[in-house]
């Protein structure tokens, strides 16, 4: 295999030397994986499969390779056995064979596991019996995700996925250094945009052998490095400009997870349990125990989940990290969210609580349906903290008017420039049609529906895929239809569900022509280029 290197050796953020200097990951050579990456993507659990089946069937193994010891009492111990029948050297040459093929299989599994990262994508090639070879185009690159699972963190090793464009199409590097991690991912994302690295300041560094390293200052080193990881905090203090930084006070977090539907659900529960017990229906704690476990459960994991929640504005893009011992952080590039929807519960109102979810490309139907992908980018804020993160995902710059206007949209579109349903849509939607309409900004189409769960949708027309009006037999007869703008898979469906026929027919004519227009001078693909050329962005624009 040629043009291939071997583990790709550490440097500190300061460019003192940690250790080797970094060897470059985007040099368009070939890389390989961490070396205990087949330990951590099922080697653990094949050891821990076959240590219970050995310790279960020890007897009918035993019988297997010792004809007649199955006549012995069943409370003979096969090891006391082996040891009065002189069969401890087999026994030992036979452990030591098992874990030679083990052994073997692992270091082929990791030494036919390599990556590549040229001008043009990302490659992974793995399999030993079996060969695939997934290629990720950096212009069809929609967001780069690093995660660290608990164990993985204790190995210093990091999971990358690069996401693009298609269903199930992402292409992951597990395992990497977790110290090359971020510094690969910038690279990747340097190099998605247009711009050469060279350019930037970031050339590859000089291949640097470990010829030299003392054994005693690389254990130390490494101890270190997985201190310093789990203390450290989420986010970077240099990684992004203060001002862009959002964050989410624990207390709020807390709060907003009791204040939800399943607290909700519990005390139906429990009602339920009450009456249940006065009824002398005992057998109520079998069901009520186990919901309230699982119950419990989410609360617990959606608040560790969320801990040291941060999201910024970075020079690859926008940067959402979060988690305490298993952390995860995503970074998009400009113009790959295809959808936003900023939501209230009725419960979050008094406290003036919202959350922002996405649609952006690369999930499949069920990781969308899932709420898999990270896209909740904002699980509870408050309004200012919604027009930071709007700001950042539509790539516009912090002003006031947004918080303003956004605020003004959710509390009274009519006085927003917001095209309402008429008196006569109150048939189809009672309480809501007041506050049911949509306006259009800047290259930016935007629902307002929803009075007891508030919702604001905005969709980049670059971004848009179609937009459909619909009209039923109901509908026709009191001058009303409906919108849809198609999107990609995600968590937000965005429609208007009443509105009237004039106002529809107008909205789908400047949404056609918004759309070409807009596609036509969209150059996300390969935004520094785009930002080079001063071209304006066209999925941005305040409301």
């Amino acid at each position: 295999m040629t043009g291939e290197s071997d583990v790709p050796l550490p440097v500190n953020d300061a460019g003192q030397p940690a250790g080797p200097a970094r060897r470059s990951l985007t040099d368009g050579e070939w890389h390989r994986l961490h070396a205990a990456t087949p330990l951590l993507r099922g080697g653990i659990a094949v050891l821990a499969i076959a240590g219970f089946v050995i310790a279960n069937l020890r007897e009918r193994l035993l019988d297997v390779f010792v004809p007649g010891a199955a006549e012995f009492d069943e409370n003979y111990d096969p090891l006391t056995y082996v040891w009065e029948h002189g069969y401890v050297g087999l026994a030992l040459l036979g452990v030591l064979g098992v874990l030679a093929v083990v052994m073997a299989a692992f270091y082929l599994s990791w030494r036919m596991h390599t990556f590549r990262v040229t001008d043009e994508a990302v490659e992974v090639r793995s399999g030993i019996l079996f060969r695939t070879h997934r290629n990720a185009k950096l212009d069809r690159i929609q967001g780069v995700g690093i995660s660290r699972p608990f164990l993985p963190r204790l190995f210093g090793a990091a999971k990358m996925e690069v996401s693009v464009a298609g269903a199930d199409a992402s292409v992951k590097l597990e395992y990497l250094y977790s110290r090359d991690a971020d510094d690969l991912r910038r690279d990747v994302l340097t190099l998605a945009s247009g711009v050469h690295l060279a350019s930037q300041g970031l050339a590859p560094a000089p291949t640097v052998g470990p010829d030299g390293i003392q054994n005693e200052a690389a254990l130390s080193r490494i101890v270190n490095e997985r201190v310093n990881d789990f203390l450290a905090p989420e986010l970077d203090p240099g990684a992004a400009p203060p001002e862009s930084v959002v964050r989410i006070p624990l207390g709020r977090l807390i709060g907003s997870t009791v204040l939800s539907l399943g607290t909700v659900f519990i005390f139906l529960l429990a009602v339920v349990m009450m009456v249940s017990l006065v009824n002398g229906q005992i057998w109520a704690l079998f069901w009520f125990i186990p919901s309230v476990i699982g119950i419990v459960s989410y609360f617990w994991t959606t608040v560790t989940r969320s801990l040291r929640y941060s999201i910024a504005g970075t020079p690859s893009g926008v940067r959402i990290g979060f988690g305490l011992f298993s952390t995860s952080n995503d970074t998009l590039p400009p113009g790959r969210v295809h959808a936003i929807e900023v939501s209230q519960s009725i419960l979050w109102r008094p406290f003036g609580w919202w959350q922002v979810k996405i649609n952006k490309a690369g999930l499949s139907a069920e990781a969308a349906a899932g709420g898999k992908g990270n896209t909740t980018v904002l699980p509870v804020g408050t309004l200012t903290d919604v027009s930071r993160v709007v700001e950042l995902l539509l790539g516009v710059a912090p002003t006031a008017a947004l918080h303003n206007e956004l605020g003004l949209a959710i509390r009274d579109p009519s006085r927003s420039g917001f095209v309402l349903a008429p008196r006569r849509a109150r048939w189809f939607d009672p309480l809501a049609w007041r506050r049911t309409g949509y306006a259009l900004h800047d290259g930016l189409l935007i629902f307002r529906k929803g009075v007891i769960w508030r919702k604001l949708d905005l969709l980049p027309l670059a971004r848009m895929v179609s937009f459909a009006v619909s009209q039923g037999p109901l509908e026709r007869m009191l001058r009303l239809a409906s919108a849809r703008a198609h999107t990609v898979i995600g968590p937000i469906t965005a429609t208007l569900p009443v509105i009237g026929t004039a106002e529809a027919a107008n909205l789908f004519e400047q949404v056609s022509a918004g759309i070409v227009v807009a596609s036509r001078t969209d150059h996300s693909h390969r935004w520094a280029e785009a930002q080079a050329d001063t071209v304006p962005p066209s999925t941005g624009g305040s409301l």
